[in-house]
């Protein structure tokens, strides 16, 4: 994840009563139907719905295959018509109300589905009775439903908001409420959605109930909720990995979250997520009431489909040129909402497709200043002008970078007409007119000489070997993130026994040449062995390399194959992205043992481990733990905000990825060997190996804290870790480069278990957990 430098204030949709775990917030008076602010919506388009979070992202896929099975078909994705036809079928007469949203404010709507989805599945292996799981996802669909009435300056403005507006946009819970009890909802569901706001226990403005008393659906669509939009891309940030969500969520249980309904959250990602997917599919679309509603509303209208406009996206081919352009490429409708943000507009910006469709251009989203570094103002854009007088316009500005500092590029707005001479919108090129070089030109350059494997013509073993290393080197000497896909083809095995091995073969190289169309140049596709295939993604994240694996999980299973019988095949993937202290090595074990979950988890799905977290300057320190000998080289004491059980499980991924050894256990204490600190592949003639032994101690506390207002008071979970990192021969200890390779060890450290350094001693142990590790 990078750090732009930008976009740091809350933005039109991003005024929330939820911390989203960034930041304390102060809860609100839930006595009445107060002024309450929600969770930010997820701003994408539609047409990326279906690939957010990587285990739910499968269920509209499974939906559609039911739907087809019993002839209701949805097939028609464009404008939202997909979603739209879920949720009529789960609504019925109701379902207005969601369209309405869709209508209004398509990200929020989407956001909304994703939620009832991801709460349905939850539900599920809770063993809920289906009255309650009907009102969960209910509620869930309709929770922002508010937003309706929320002025469109304010819910898509793309700067800071004003005193003003602020109000405006926290006045949408309270609407909300006002919605569903207009239109006859159940007193139950009303409360499942007006409590969903309501903080689990705080010691701040008093709740007329807290902890245990809220509904249990409320406690569940709270965490959800949080959850989506934590995993979502926004303009200001990034979506989080799956992994740094779940750490977020545990940091505020017991205050935000109900805490034992976290750690089933987290269960809930480990069971077989294909299961979950065939059994809500069936729910959603099969095992509805006779009159076709979840729950009994008092309305008399009937549901009646609006026809959608024609899709405004280009074609295919059209789309893979512009993807591949090294130019920045936008296209913007006559009210200058942006339609289409290339991968060209991304690399410049840091600002991802899916968080700027959907908004307005001005030039405020990309603090656009001229040469003499004055801002130009939102009513001088130069791509209003175009549409309005539709004369086309060409100047050099300045945009905010990814990195935080203004580059130069030449803007060019052309008009877009149509023979009667309506203007319809406007194509923007930025062209980049800086001397920096891109690194996605470097690690381009860098593979121009690729061996190629003979079957696939994708680089062999041995080029992607000497690829990891060059990119990882690359990418942390640029402070830029790199991401890492495994995949494997899913049962390959029977494909060779039952169509022989030409037709495996056919198979491989079918998914070989998938893999390669939906990458971008400048990233790396390799066969790594048999049926496995490994992608190199520069200047990606953790979440961007999910969802591009995704689509091509998803593409596959869709694709019929004429030498198996037209049937088709899956795949399963792992991905992980670069973190601080990685080595080639660990990154790759990471990112094999995110596949192997993958496949144990059910196989066809995406898997995201890491957290891609930078790392932080080591503090010094002394630590003087009882019988622990020598001198240590790097000491510090971490703090992770994740229960003890927790901590030990993410250590359990830092022991394998490092192929550490566990030399020496008890309760809280924990000795191992690790063989080798040095950067791999990239090791120079005089570095030779050296190996390390680390000491940890964990201990489990709760600390008392709140926020700079003084609210959101509480006793909070927290694991520390006292840790002495030590060269295993003493004569390591004068070599120049040890230092540095023991704080790289204590970075890798901090990032599996999402720590910060922390100045408090761990004098009160908690024996439990540790015995897992060697098990």
């Amino acid at each position: 994840m990078t750090g732009r430098g930008r976009h740091s204030a809350p933005t039109g949709d991003d005024i929330k009563a939820t911390s989203i775990m960034a930041d304390f917030v102060e809860p609100v008076s839930f006595g009445h139907h107060a002024d309450l602010a929600h969770a930010p919506a997820p701003m994408e388009t539609p047409s990326t719905t279906a690939n957010r979070v990587a285990e739910i992202s499968s269920l509209l896929e499974s939906l559609d295959e039911v739907a087809a099975e019993s002839g209701q078909s949805l097939v028609d994705k464009r404008d939202g018509a997909h979603e739209t036809r879920l949720v009529q079928a789960r609504l019925g007469m109701a379902s207005g109300l969601y369209s309405a949203l869709r209508a209004k404010h398509a990200p929020t709507a989407s956001h909304c589905l994703r939620v009832a989805l991801g709460c349905s599945s939850w539900a599920a292996t809770m063993g809920l009775d289906d009255e309650t799981r009907d009102l969960l996802e209910v509620a869930a669909l309709l929770h922002d439903v508010g937003k309706i009435g929320v002025p469109d300056k304010v819910l898509l403005k793309p700067g800071r908001l004003k005193p003003e507006e602020i109000v405006l946009m926290s006045r949408h819970a309270a609407r909300t409420i006002e919605i569903l009890v207009s239109s006859g909802v159940p007193q139950e569901l009303v409360e499942i959605v007006h409590y969903s706001r309501a903080w689990y226990a705080t010691s701040g403005q008093p709740q007329d109930r807290q902890g245990e008393e809220l509904p249990l659906a409320s406690r569940m669509l709270s965490i959800v909720d949080a959850f989506d939009s934590m995993t979502t891309d926004h303009v200001y940030r990034p979506a989080r990995s799956r992994e740094r969500a779940l750490a977020e969520l545990f940091q505020f249980s017991g205050s935000q979250f109900d805490p034992e309904l976290v750690r089933q959250f987290q269960e809930f990602f480990a069971q077989d997520q294909n299961l979950l997917s065939e059994k809500l599919s069936r729910r959603w679309l099969h095992r509805l009431p006779q009159d076709g509603i979840a729950v009994p509303w008092n309305l008399s209208a009937e549901y009646v489909s609006v026809e959608t406009t024609a899709d405004p996206t280009p074609s295919i081919f059209e789309k893979k040129l512009i993807d591949n352009m090294h130019d920045g490429v936008v296209f913007v409708d006559s009210q200058a909402t942006i339609l289409l943000w290339n991968t060209g507009v991304e690399r410049l910006t840091g600002v991802s497709s899916a968080a700027a469709c959907g908004r307005t251009f001005i030039p405020s989203l990309l603090e656009m200043c001229n040469n003499r570094e004055q801002p130009i103002a939102n009513e001088d854009c130069p791509v209003s002008q175009a549409i309005l007088t539709g004369v086309q316009w060409l100047g050099r500005v300045n945009i905010m970078g990814r990195q935080g500092r203004h580059v130069a590029v030449d803007l060019h707005a052309i008009p877009v007409r149509s023979s009667d001479g309506a203007t319809h919108g406007a194509t923007v090129l930025l062209h980049d007119v800086s001397s920096e070089t891109s690194l996605e030109e470097k690690c381009q350059a860098l593979h121009a000489q690729v061996a190629k494997d003979p079957l696939t013509q994708v680089a062999n073993r041995a080029e992607f070997d000497r690829m990891l290393s060059n990119f990882v080197a690359a990418h942390q000497e640029s402070n830029l993130p790199c991401s890492l896909v495994m995949s494997d083809l899913d049962h390959f095995k029977s494909i060779n026994d039952t169509f022989g091995h030409q037709a495996g073969d056919e198979a491989i190289i079918t998914f070989a040449s998938l893999l390669k169309s939906m990458c971008r140049s400048g990233d790396l596709v390799a066969r790594y062995g048999g049926e496995e295939f490994a992608i190199l993604c520069a200047d990606c994240t953790n979440a961007a390399a999910a969802r591009k694996a995704e689509a091509i999980r998803e593409m596959l299973s869709e694709m019929g194959h004429s030498s198996l019988g037209n049937r088709a095949i899956t795949a399963s993937f792992g991905v992980t992205e670069l973190q601080a202290g990685d080595t080639p090595e660990t990154m790759l074990r990471r990112a094999d043992r995110a596949l192997l979950q993958a496949k144990d988890q059910g196989r066809n799905q995406v898997v995201q481990l890491g957290e891609g977290m930078m790392e932080e300057k080591v503090k010094r320190g002394w630590w003087p733990f009882q019988g622990w000998r020598g001198g240590a080289l790097v000491e510090a004491s971490l703090v992770t905000l994740v229960p003890i059980e927790v901590a030990v499980q993410k250590l359990r991924g830092f022991i394998a990825d490092q192929d550490a050894k566990i030399v020496k256990t008890n309760d809280t204490e924990l000795q191992l060997l690790v063989a080798d600190g040095g950067p791999g592949a990239n090791r120079r003639g005089d570095d030779r190996p050296m190996a390390f032994v680390i000491q940890l101690r964990l201990s489990q506390h709760h600390a008392e804290r709140a926020n700079a207002q003084g609210f959101a008071a509480g006793s909070y979970v927290e694991t520390r870790v006292a840790v002495q990192i030590s060269p295993r021969r003493d004569r390591d200890r004068r070599r120049e480069a040890t230092v540095e390779k023991a704080r790289r060890l204590l970075g890798s450290l901090k990032s599996y278990l999402m720590a910060r350094e922390d100045d408090g001693k761990t004098d009160d142990p908690a024996a439990t957990a540790m015995s897992a590790l060697v098990d």
